[in-house]
C-alpha cells in the first residue's frame, strides 16, 4: 500500500489506518507500505509512523530509495555515484556496497531533498554531459507541505535533462520495477498480492502493469471525477482504508 493520502496525510493518521494495520498485523497477512519519497531510511519512516500511532515494521518499509539500490546492485554491482539526496538514499547505496562521489562516477542518481542546491545541481550536469548515467528515484514532479506543493524529484530532472539533452531511467512508480522489488522483498506472487493507493497515474497503474488487483482510496490525489479520464480501472474503490477494516481476507467479497 502506499503511504502519504492512504495511510497518513503529511503527519496525521487518515482514520481508520491504524485498525487496518494491526487487523493485518493480527492475521499475520504480510504486507508492505510504499513511497516513492526517497528521503528517509526505512527506520526513519517506522518512526514518523509511530509518531502518527501507526506501528509498521522497518521490515514492512519500501521506498523508491530501497528500489534504486536494489537495481543499481542488480546492474552494476559495488559501482559509484553523485548523488543529489539525502539520507534515505545515500543510506540506502552504501548499504549495498557503493562509493558515493563526484569524480567519475558510473552514475549521477537523483532523489528528492528539501535543500537542492545550485551546486550540487550543476555538478550532476557536468557529471551527465561527461558520461555518468543518469537515474531518478520516481517521476513525481511536485510533493506536497502544509502550505503547498514543493518541487520534486521529477522537476528537477526535468531541468537536468533540458541541460544536457539526456533524459533519466525512473526507478520509482509507475515503474513496474518498483513493484517488482517490492514482490521480491515481500516474498509474494502478483497474483496473490494487491495494491491500495490515492492515486490513478502511479499506484493504480502500476498495481495493473505488475498483474496485481487494485484498490483506490479517495482520501489522497485522485477523485471519482478524475478517475474517469483513464483508460484503466482499479478493481475497487473505497473512500479511505477504514472501509477495508473487518475485510483483509477478502476485501472483494460481495
Amino acid at each position: 500500500m502506499d503511504m502519504d493520502g492512504v495511510l497518513v496525510h503529511e503527519e496525521t493518521l487518515i482514520p481508520g489506518a491504524d485498525e487496518l494495520i494491526a487487523e493485518l498485523t493480527e492475521a499475520g497477512n504480510p504486507f508492505l507500505v510504499l513511497t516513492n519519497n526517497s528521503i528517509r531510511t526505512p527506520r526513519d519512516l517506522r518512526a514518523r509512523l509511530g509518531q502518527t500511532g501507526l506501528d509498521v515494521p522497518e521490515s514492512a518499509i519500501w521506498t523508491s530509495a530501497l528500489a534504486t539500490a536494489s537495481f543499481l546492485d542488480s546492474q552494476r554491482p559495488r559501482g559509484s555515484a553523485y548523488v543529489v539526496g539525502e539520507s534515505g538514499l545515500t543510506t540506502a547505496l552504501h548499504d549495498v556496497g557503493y562509493v558515493l562521489t563526484d569524480r567519475d562516477p558510473d552514475y549521477v542518481v537523483l532523489g528528492e531533498t528539501r535543500t537542492y542546491s545550485f551546486e550540487a545541481i550543476t555538478t550532476a550536469i557536468r557529471l551527465v554531459e561527461r558520461g555518468a548515467r543518469f537515474i531518478a528515484t520516481n517521476p513525481d514532479p511536485t510533493g506536497p507541505s502544509r502550505d503547498g506543493s514543493l518541487p520534486a524529484t521529477g522537476a528537477v530532472a526535468a531541468l537536468i535533462s533540458r541541460a544536457t539533452g539526456r533524459e533519466p531511467y525512473f526507478v520509482g512508480k509507475p515503474n513496474t520495477l518498483m513493484m517488482r522489488s517490492a514482490l521480491r522483498a515481500l516474498g509474494a506472487h502478483s497474483e496473490q498480492t494487491l495494491m491500495i493507493g490515492d492515486r490513478m497515474d502511479t499506484d493504480v497503474v502500476v498495481g495493473l502493469e505488475a498483474g496485481m488487483r487494485t484498490i483506490l482510496v479517495l482520501s489522497g490525489i485522485s477523485t471519482r471525477q478524475t478517475m474517469g479520464m483513464y483508460p484503466y480501472r482499479p478493481t475497487l474503490v473505497v473512500d479511505s482504508v477504514a472501509d477495508l477494516v473487518g475485510r483483509t481476507g477478502d476485501p472483494f467479497a460481495g
